[in-house]
């Protein structure tokens, strides 16, 4: 694990205390506060449960809130010789959640959290209450697809940049943000976001992530990616949202609609002044929508 940040809280900011389980032959580490009925919030590449803070402070007012680090990202464990795929992250969510024994669970995600919490949730919908959808998809893109990383791996810059995650979440991921950061507060955004990558070792997780795009039939992820769509509908009678970051280049408004077809009638709820990140973009304004959700569906 991330020993020299297992207990850091990053100048107050992140005064949560650790919680460890051996999952899948790693320790995993998740935030555990509050009680009552839990909310499972679920981050992507190339975060960890740092993005959630504000929610977790907020929302554990009123219920457990479970935040799980995926394996070798946060406070984690970051082992060399383990499969960075889909199924292993599915697997991992999966026996964490069946070893706490949560029911009526209320999921928030985003980015890759989206297909690895419906990994869950398709496969245990009763244990499943509520869904907070938020810039994310789950598919398969079409063989001919051009990827975004495909040009950098053919020309060998690819480890170079995702290898190096210290240069890449200053340059790329704060780079994307929305709204406008005071210096102090970036300061620590970056440190907190490129802690648990201090080398090219310990971006194992957020190299692998961007290559396990599925493509096609013969991707490794294809199948369980495919197998977690097509059992969507098992979700149907769950109470959910969307929370859709307007300025997302990732997940852009045009994927609302595919979402609209998936579940339709869904309620979305725009932020204009958010990219693909909106939990740092707008964090106050999506706790109060999931706050009247909540109430609404109780």
């Amino acid at each position: 694990m991330a020993k020299s940040i297992m207990n850091e809280a990053f100048n107050g900011t992140f005064l949560f205390k650790p919680h460890y389980k051996e999952i899948n032959g790693f320790q995993m580490h998740y935030v555990d506060e509050g009680e009552g009925e839990p909310i499972v919030c679920v981050h992507g590449e190339p975060t960890w449960g740092y993005l959630y803070r504000k929610f977790i402070t907020k929302l554990s007012e009123s219920h457990r809130i479970i935040v799980p680090d995926h394996m070798g990202f946060g406070k984690s464990e970051i082992p060399q010789n383990k499969p960075y795929l889909l199924a292993q992250h599915v697997d991992n969510l999966t026996e964490l959640l069946l070893e706490l024994d949560l029911n009526n669970i209320t999921f928030i995600f985003q980015d890759w959290g989206g297909p690895i919490s419906f990994g869950f949730a398709t496969r245990n919908p009763e244990r499943v209450k509520r869904l907070v959808i938020m810039n994310t998809s789950v598919g398969v893109a079409k063989a001919h697809r051009r990827l975004w990383f495909e040009s950098m791996v053919e020309d060998g810059t690819y480890d170079q940049l995702m290898g190096n995650m210290k240069a890449f979440i200053p340059q790329i991921m704060l780079g994307t943000l929305a709204r406008k950061i005071p210096r102090e507060e970036k300061k620590m955004l970056k440190k907190a976001y490129t802690a648990p990558f201090p080398n090219k070792e310990s971006c194992i997780g957020a190299m692998a992530f961007p290559k396990d795009i599925p493509k096609g039939d013969n991707h490794p992820s294809s199948k369980i990616m495919q197998e977690i769509r097509d059992n969507l509908g098992l979700l149907n009678d769950k109470p959910k949202i969307l929370i859709w970051g307007m300025k997302d280049r990732i997940f852009p408004p045009k994927i609302i609609e595919v979402w609209n077809k998936i579940y339709p009638g869904t309620k979305c709820y725009e932020i204009e002044n958010a990219g693909h990140f909106l939990q740092e973009d707008a964090p106050d304004e999506i706790i109060e929508i999931i706050k009247d959700f909540i109430k609404e569906n109780p």
